[in-house]
């Protein structure tokens, strides 16, 4: 007797089903938003200044559990400087035919240089193309800052660039007296207050 009743079971089911709102979506014509937290393209981002927050510690690299991820460090000199510390990332290369979005890499980072944008659409018919270096993951240059290499414009050390800094006015460095830097500090991305 049960098993008459099965096939009645499995289309009782696809009745069910049937009549629901379907949740097909017309991609690329209707593009929908991602979600706030989406692992899309990584991108390598600046100070306020334009120098770049990665130090070229390669524990990124280290994290990756693909290997898609490649990293050079290379000592920063005073005639040219393109990080606040004393290493930057000469080579910075991430291999998209390899890389599994999940994040491993953005926790590891001590300085947050390197975080994940919303953008998904990567595909291409190029092996080649999908292998980004490092001038396709820096972030632009926003209004106020310099293209390095060049002097810290923040502060003489290392130091004030890893402990955050208050936005008033008596407070916020002077950077030529250019108004567009102020208030571009985060408070919020300080490494030394981290919990791990």
């Amino acid at each position: 007797m049960a098993g008459i009743l099965d096939p009645v079971r499995g289309f009782g089911l696809t009745f069910a089903t049937m009549f629901k709102k379907v949740t097909t979506e017309q991609y690329p014509e209707q593009v929908t938003p991602t979600a706030p937290r989406y692992h899309g393209r990584h991108v390598l981002n600046r100070h306020p200044d334009g120098l770049e927050k990665c130090i070229g510690c390669e524990l990124c690299a280290w994290a990756c559990p693909a290997d898609a991820i490649y990293v050079e460090g290379a000592d920063n000199i005073d005639e040219a400087r393109y990080s606040p510390g004393e290493r930057y990332a000469s080579v910075y290369q991430i291999n998209y035919l390899r890389c599994i979005f999940c994040g491993l890499c953005i926790e590891a980072c001590p300085t947050r240089s390197l975080t994940m944008t919303n953008e998904y659409e990567l595909a291409d018919d190029s092996r080649q193309d999908l292998i980004f270096t490092k001038t396709q993951l820096l972030a632009p240059l926003l209004p106020g800052m310099q293209q390095p290499p060049h002097d810290r414009l923040l502060g003489s050390d290392e130091d004030y660039y890893l402990r955050s800094a208050s936005t008033t006015p008596e407070t916020t460095p002077d950077v030529g007296g250019d108004p567009s830097i102020e208030g571009r500090l985060d408070p919020e991305r300080d490494p030394k207050q981290m919990k791990r």
